[in-house]
């Protein structure tokens, strides 16, 4: 019997970033879809709220232990399964880990997921077109930074931090991943950095595993 349980949905990018986290330590997790949909999703039913009162996903069940929050599901996994290490046991390298992890999980993903996007289709009457324009926008904001933090410091190897893959790169694939998608196009030739950072991460099994295209329930989500 699997120790962990993932709730999760297969194109939600901090699900994803859990998945990445897992596979990187080799552990296996029975796995319960949540599907979350512009209209009527399962995290909007008043059971899911019951369980996880921040309606998001993903959720991950140790035993007695429930957590919600990437970030803090892969620290927890850090310090129950400490190897691979996903944040560097030195303060510094750590500090710049969870700095890298925290740009992309708290000043990028945030302005571009389901709840912002159906507020502004809510209140500011924003169609299709002007929802990949929000999102073109501050991807590009997100990984004009992310771009100078990168190969502007000697710490990058041939990931993030160093040569093998940390937290930092958990985050960063599931937000590239995103923008790539035809709703928002981005041109990664703007950001050679995290391209080939990218392109890296998705040639080690557990990335590639941890892809929406390769959960079992994975169905091309809506344009949104």
């Amino acid at each position: 019997m699997n120790r962990f349980t993932l709730h999760h949905f297969h194109s939600s990018s901090t699900s994803f970033r859990v998945r990445i986290a897992l596979g990187l330590k080799g552990l296996s997790h029975d796995s319960v879809p949540v599907n979350l949909d512009w209209k009527d999703g399962d995290h909007d039913r008043p059971e899911y709220r019951a369980f996880n009162p921040q309606g998001n996903v993903p959720v991950l069940v140790d035993g007695e232990v429930r957590l919600v929050q990437s970030l803090a599901i892969i620290d927890y996994l850090d310090q129950v399964h400490p190897e691979p290490r996903l944040f560097p046991a030195d303060p510094a390298g750590r500090a710049r880990v969870w700095s890298l992890a925290l740009w992309v999980a708290c000043e990028i993903q945030p302005l571009n997921n389901l709840r912002v996007q159906r507020q502004l289709a809510a209140t500011a009457g924003f169609d299709q077109a002007a929802l990949s324009r929000w999102q073109q926008h501050w991807i590009g904001v997100g990984f004009d930074v992310l771009e100078k933090q990168l190969a502007g410091n000697p710490a990058t190897g041939a990931f993030c931090h160093g040569d093998a893959p940390t937290a930092a790169d958990c985050c960063l694939v599931p937000q590239v991943y995103n923008a790539l998608r035809p709703v928002v196009g981005a041109d990664l030739s703007r950001w050679p950095t995290v391209h080939a950072i990218y392109r890296r991460c998705l040639a080690e099994p557990a990335f590639s595993a941890a892809l929406p295209t390769s959960q079992p329930d994975f169905a091309s989500p809506a344009g949104h």
